[in-house]
């Protein structure tokens, strides 16, 4: 083969040395992960991919025991469903990922043990800002409540919202999220019960009703005040049914891929041990 063919077949992202992360749930497909820390990798100069790892749930222990002893393989990101199960592949654990009792990265430190935090909270309220909400003192209506709806409502919570409603089928989680928000904020005034947008400012989707191919929304609606907020943290497809309905009302709308823009850059520093808040 002369030279110029055979360089033709080669690419210049990945080769020998790379080191190998991971993004794991059940389903996979709908993630945006892969390419966009990727991409913050690259840019930052790092020889790493991070490629999905679609993980069966009647699998995760048996198959997370022989994955995380492939030896090139650095860190792991969890999607759903296995934020909370994940928690215990971590022998550390970060300061949210203890309150909130989840993870969604987990990196190999060079003593070989293994760390968890959880960033999904710290992207809601980042790609909030970054559409020019504050959540201080206004009124929020969250649904759903398991690893990343619990982690949102934490980060939520240090913000000092004037209200919180609390929505999540499962009456253990809804009593976690209640209890999570007291204790970070006790001034908050905190509601539970069955979803409503009426006097709420923010309206959040932390539950997967809405992803892929579902066409549902996730509470009863026909209609949005056009003063509403509603962020989706799905991240495909991109407009929700939530969201299309959102837009239709002349809502403010923040995508899951602005969330997970909030969270990205700081999930590689705690992957490469440069967060100064991570484990």
């Amino acid at each position: 083969m002369n030279p110029a063919a055979q360089a033709s077949d080669q690419v210049d992202f990945i080769d020998g040395k790379t080191r190998l992360y991971g993004i794991v749930g059940d389903p996979i497909e709908q993630v945006r992960s892969p390419e966009m820390v990727t991409w913050e990798m690259r840019e930052r100069g790092m020889n790493a991919v991070l490629v999905p790892v679609h993980v069966r749930e009647a699998d995760f222990e048996q198959a997370m025991a022989s994955v995380m002893n492939i030896a090139n393989l650095d860190g792991l990101v969890f999607t759903i469903p296995f934020k909370a199960r994940a928690v215990a592949l971590a022998k550390r654990l970060g300061a949210q990922a203890s309150v909130v009792g989840a993870i969604n990265a987990l990196r190999r430190d060079p003593d070989g043990q293994w760390c968890g935090e959880i960033f999904d909270g710290l992207g809601c309220v980042e790609g909030l800002r970054r559409n020019g909400v504050d959540l201080n003192g206004r009124r929020v209506m969250l649904l759903g409540l398991g690893g990343a709806g619990t982690a949102i409502a934490a980060a939520i919570a240090s913000q000092h919202p004037a209200l919180i409603r609390l929505h999540d089928p499962d009456p253990a989680r809804l009593a976690r999220g209640v209890q999570i928000v007291a204790q970070l904020s006790p001034g908050t005034v905190i509601k539970q019960g069955l979803p409503r947008v009426d006097s709420i400012d923010v309206l959040i989707n932390a539950s997967p009703v809405g992803m892929l191919d579902d066409e549902r929304l996730p509470m009863p609606l026909d209609q949005l005040p056009a003063s509403l907020t509603v962020l989706d943290a799905i991240v495909k497809p991109e407009t929700t049914p939530l969201l299309a309905l959102a837009e239709r009302c002349g809502c403010r709308v923040v995508r899951g891929r602005e969330m997970m823009r909030g969270q990205i850059a700081r999930i590689v520093d705690f992957m490469t041990g440069l967060d100064p808040n991570g484990v």
